[in-house]
C-alpha cells in the first residue's frame, strides 16, 4: 500500500472463514470463534504488547480463541501463514501486514476464495488520524466500506488504548453468525491438522482442530497419509480429556507418522480400510510428485484450449502507475470469449516481486508487466517455478499477444535476448560530449551495439541506444561482468546514480 496507508493501518484484515463455527444440536452447542492472528514481529515491545492485549481481550470475552503466530519481519513467511490459516479453515484471520507484498496478495487470495474481509484501521488515538483517507485508499484494492455502499466492514481501533477492539471482535462474531456457520457434534470427527512433530518419548504428536463432529479417545483417524488410533488427548490448557467437539483444538498421540500441517483428518470405523486408503494416498502423492509440471504460457495457450485443458486464463498485472493498471486490466478482461475467460486475479503498482511470482505459481497465472521490471529475487523465483513473465511498453502489444494466443496465432518474429546489467555509480557532465554514466557491469556483459533499458526503482524510464562505450579513455566493443565502463546514450540524458541499465538485443527466430 501507499506509505500513508501503511503508517496508519496496523492490523488490517480479518478474513472470516467458511468453517464450522457453532455446533448446534438439541443437546450440545459450542460457540467459540477460532481466530488466527499473524503479527509482524514478536521481538519488539509493541509486538509483544499487542499479542498480550489481544489474548487478554479474547480470554475476557470467553467465546473467542486466538492462535497468534510471528512473521519474524518476513513478508513471504507471513503470506504462507495466511495460506496455512486458510487451509486450516479457522473462523477468521487477523493480519498485521509486514508490507504491501504480503498484504495485497492476501487480499486477492481472500477474494478468490469468496472470503469476507474486515478491515481494522489502527492508531485512531492520534490527532492526525484520518480514517476517511484510508477508506479511500482501500478502494484501490476493491474494498469498499459499508457506509459507502460496499460490503466491507471497517472498524477504527487503537491498539494503544484499546478503543474499538471489542467492536472488532464483535464484528467477527456477527459476521460468522450472519453466515449461519454450524457444525454437527453428533457425527464422526473431521477437521484440520494445525501442526505436528516427532516427540522422542511419545512418538508422532499432532495438534488438531475439530471442525465437525466429536473426536473421542480411541477413535481411528486418517490424517493425510498418516493413520492411527487416538491414544491420548490433551486440551490447549494442558489437561487430559477424552473427547473434543467442534471448534476445539486438541493435541493427540497414536498416529503412525507426523502428518503435514494443513492436512485434513477424518475419524473412521474400520482400521483395515483406513490403512488401505492411506497406502492409496501415498501412491497417488508419489505419482503426482513424479509427474511433469506444465505451466501455462501464451505459446501453448491455444492447444490447451482445444484440448479442453484451459477454461480460465489467469493473469497478474503490474504497472508503473495506477491508471495504467486499470487500463491494462480492463482491456485484457474484455478479451474473454466462449472458450476461455480472462481473469486478472491481482493487479498492482510497482516492480514485479517474489510474492507476485508465488501467487502466479499457485494459481497457474501469467504475469503481465507494463513499464515495470521484476527484481532479482522475482527473476530467480520465476525461473525456478517456470512462471511466465511478459514485459510490455505498449498496451496494444499485450492485448494483441493475448488475443493472438487465444486464437492460436501467436507467432512473434523477434524476441528480446538479455545481455547483462549495469549499475550507474557516478554521473559526469562533459562539454561537447554530454552526460556520461560511470557504470559497473554487475552481470553478463554490454556490447557497443546493444540496446539499453533504463530502470529506476523497478520502473522503466526509457529505452535507448548506446552512443559510446569506453574503458577508461579507449573505445570498447564490449565490457564483461565485474569491469567498469563509461556509457553515453543517444537521446536520454537525465541519468541518476543508482539507475540500472539493462543491456539487450532483439533476435529474430522461427518456430
Amino acid at each position: 500500500m501507499k506509505k500513508t496507508l501503511r503508517s496508519v493501518i496496523l492490523l488490517v484484515l480479518a478474513l472470516s472463514m467458511l468453517l464450522a463455527l457453532t455446533a448446534c444440536s438439541t443437546s450440545q452447542k459450542s460457540d467459540k470463534v477460532k481466530i488466527g492472528v499473524t503479527l509482524m514481529d514478536f521481538s519488539t515491545e509493541f509486538g509483544i504488547g499487542l499479542k498480550d492485549y489481544m489474548t487478554a481481550k479474547a480470554d475476557a470475552m470467553g467465546d473467542v480463541e486466538l492462535t497468534v503466530v510471528d512473521a519474524g519481519g518476513d513478508a513471504a513467511k507471513q503470506l504462507q501463514q495466511v495460506e496455512t490459516f486458510i487451509s486450516q479453515k479457522v473462523d477468521a484471520i487477523i493480519m498485521q501486514p509486514q508490507e504491501q507484498e504480503a498484504c495485497s496478495p492476501a487480499i486477492d487470495k481472500a477474494k478468490a476464495a469468496g472470503i469476507p474481509i474486515i478491515v481494522a484501521i489502527n492508531k485512531m488515538d492520534k490527532p492526525e488520524a484520518n480514517p476517511e483517507r484510508i477508506k479511500q485508499q482501500l478502494t484501490e484494492y476493491g474494498l469498499v466500506c459499508e457506509e459507502w455502499g460496499g460490503d466491507t466492514i471497517v472498524c477504527p481501533i487503537s491498539a494503544k488504548t484499546g478503543m474499538g477492539v471489542d467492536n472488532l471482535l464483535e464484528m467477527l462474531t456477527l459476521t460468522a453468525e450472519v453466515g449461519e456457520l454450524k457444525a454437527n457434534p453428533n457425527r464422526a470427527a473431521q477437521g484440520t491438522v494445525i501442526e505436528a512433530r516427532l516427540d522422542k518419548g511419545r512418538g508422532p504428536v499432532a495438534t488438531l482442530l475439530v471442525q465437525n463432529g466429536t473426536l473421542h479417545q480411541g477413535d481411528i483417524i486418517i490424517a493425510g497419509t498418516s493413520v492411527g488410533r487416538v491414544r491420548a488427548m490433551v486440551s490447549d490448557k494442558g489437561q487430559r480429556i477424552t473427547e473434543a467437539g467442534p471448534s476445539v483444538p486438541v493435541e493427540i498421540t497414536g498416529l503412525s507418522e507426523a502428518p503435514s500441517a494443513g492436512a485434513t483428518f477424518n475419524a473412521v470405523a474400520d482400521e483395515k480400510l483406513a490403512r488401505e486408503l492411506v497406502e492409496q494416498r501415498k501412491a497417488e502423492e508419489k505419482a503426482k510428485a513424479n509427474a511433469p509440471v506444465t505451466k501455462v504460457s501464451l505459446e501453448d495457450l491455444f492447444s490447451q484450449i482445444q484440448a479442453g485443458e484451459m477454461k480460465n486464463l489467469n493473469l497478474i498485472v503490474k504497472a508503473d502507475v495506477q491508471g495504467s493498471v486499470e487500463a491494462v486490466k480492463a482491456s485484457l478482461e474484455k478479451l474473454s470469449n466462449d472458450e476461455v475467460r480472462v481473469r486478472v486475479i491481482h493487479a498492482g503498482v510497482g516492480a514485479i516481486s517474489k510474492s507476485d511470482v508465488d501467487l502466479a505459481d499457485a494459481s497457474n497465472a501469467i504475469i503481465i508487466g507494463f513499464n515495470v521490471r521484476p527484481d532479482n529475487v522475482a527473476k530467480e523465483e520465476a525461473a525456478a517455478t517456470k512462471v511466465e513473465m511478459r514485459m510490455y511498453r505498449v498496451i496494444y502489444d499485450a492485448i494483441n499477444d493475448v488475443t493472438d494466443a487465444m486464437k492460436g496465432m501467436l507467432a512473434p518474429k523477434f524476441r528480446e535476448v538479455a545481455l547483462g546489467e549495469l549499475q550507474v555509480r557516478q554521473v559526469y557532465k562533459i562539454s561537447n560530449v554530454g552526460t556520461v554514466a560511470g557504470c559497473r557491469v554487475t552481470s553478463g556483459k554490454i556490447t557497443r551495439d546493444s540496446k539499453v533499458r533504463v530502470v529506476r526503482d523497478g520502473i522503466v524510464i526509457t529505452e535507448d541506444e548506446i552512443a559510446s562505450l569506453k574503458r577508461f579513455k579507449d573505445d570498447a566493443k564490449e565490457v564483461a561482468e565485474g569491469y567498469e565502463c563509461g556509457v553515453t546514450l543517444e537521446k536520454f540524458a537525465d541519468v541518476k546514480e543508482g539507475d540500472v541499465y539493462e543491456a539487450f538485443k532483439m533476435e529474430e527466430y522461427h518456430d
